[in-house]
């Protein structure tokens, strides 16, 4: 049996700054469907959804699901690995339980390479493709909070401008007002008041955050915990 689901997916940051496109994805998607002599059964377009997000928690993902489970369709084709997993570990699970119910994954560029798990061949491709590209983002995650840290070091700028400082060409300058915020909300923490019951105080007296909004408890965590002020 050779039907099949195409699953296509962006988030609304990717558009923006990319420009990938579901219509771009559906149509190299149908091309190789075609050629291949697939039967399109459904295409699933998942618009504004993370990656992050497990496919069961996807509206779109959700009706996949759905389908493999009542015996619909036998095939899943996708542009690249990210469309449908978070990580390589994700990847690997749910390919393997898909292998147990004879469902077959494709995915057209795959480090460059077209894969698919019909084959102990393929699933071996996948599984070593996937754990390098994992390696690369790991890396990457690395280098980027080395990075971050240098500049933290050395009073560079970062974005967002941290609450105490302003910024003057490429470095932070500490910001004598903001300063005294600071010091106030680390003196509160330390006589025991909650981060909430911080966020709530600053909130009642009128005080504005960095960019003149409310206070949140998240805001005041993410003030202590960061290293400048330390």
């Amino acid at each position: 049996m050779n039907n099949c689901v195409l699953y296509t997916r962006v988030s609304t940051q990717e558009q923006s700054e990319t420009g990938v496109s579901l219509d771009a994805q559906d149509e190299r998607l149908r091309a190789y469907a075609t050629i291949t002599g697939l039967q399109v059964i459904t295409l699933i377009r998942e618009e504004g959804v993370s990656g992050r997000t497990p496919i069961a928690h996807r509206p779109g993902g959700k009706e996949m699901l759905r389908r493999i489970r009542a015996g619909e369709i036998q095939h899943i084709v996708a542009l690249k690995l990210d469309r449908l997993f978070r990580d390589a570990e994700d990847a690997l699970r749910q390919t393997r339980e898909w292998d147990k119910a004879n469902v077959t994954l494709h995915i057209l560029d795959l480090g460059g390479q077209m894969v698919n798990t019909a084959s102990a061949m393929g699933r071996m491709m996948l599984t070593v493709i996937a754990g390098m590209a994992e390696l690369e983002r790991s890396l990457i995650a690395e280098r980027t909070a080395a990075a971050l840290q240098h500049k933290k070091k050395h009073r560079q700028v970062y974005s967002p401008t941290p609450l105490g400082f302003r910024r003057e060409g490429n470095s932070l300058i500490p910001d004598e007002q903001e300063q005294a915020l600071v010091n106030r909300i680390r003196q509160m923490h330390d006589e025991g008041a909650s981060l909430s019951g911080i966020s709530e105080t600053l909130n009642e007296e009128g005080i504005t955050g960095k960019k003149g909004g409310r206070w949140y408890a998240t805001t005041i965590r993410k003030i202590l915990e960061n290293e400048l002020h330390g």
